[in-house]
């Protein structure tokens, strides 16, 4: 869905920039300013802070809440490691792992699924 959003943002872009008279080229920014300048990181984030500020939500907070949600969506937690640039799973368990109540009694099914799977097929070759 973003890839699909940022096919359309570009060309919508590249309409309004040939407009004012720019050609944009394969390496265009996709957040620029008005004349397509490229805008500096530091300025979108503290246009994005401010908005959220306002919101009373900060950027950390809203990088917290999407990892609480990948995990509590059932994503791996070795792809949220991944995605959020922890330098090993184990820090992200540390910090995200209470999110996961239900990890040991997913572990205890598995478990008991495997016995039981594996004591019906003795019963079938034994009965």
């Amino acid at each position: 869905m973003v890839v699909d959003e940022l096919r359309c943002w570009r060309v919508a872009q590249a309409e309004e920039l040939l407009r004012l008279g720019i050609r944009p080229g394969d390496s265009w920014h996709v957040v620029t300013k008005s004349d397509g300048a490229p805008l500096q990181p530091r300025s979108l984030m503290h246009s994005v802070s401010a908005v959220l500020k306002s919101w009373g939500v900060t950027l950390h907070g809203l990088r917290h809440s999407h990892a609480s949600h990948l995990l509590a969506s059932k994503v791996h937690p070795k792809v949220v490691q991944e995605r959020f640039g922890h330098s090993s799973i184990a820090i992200t368990m540390d910090i995200y792992s209470h999110l996961m109540p239900n990890i040991e009694e997913g572990a205890a099914a598995a478990v008991d699924d495997v016995r039981r799977a594996a004591i019906n097929k003795r019963s079938k070759d034994v009965g």
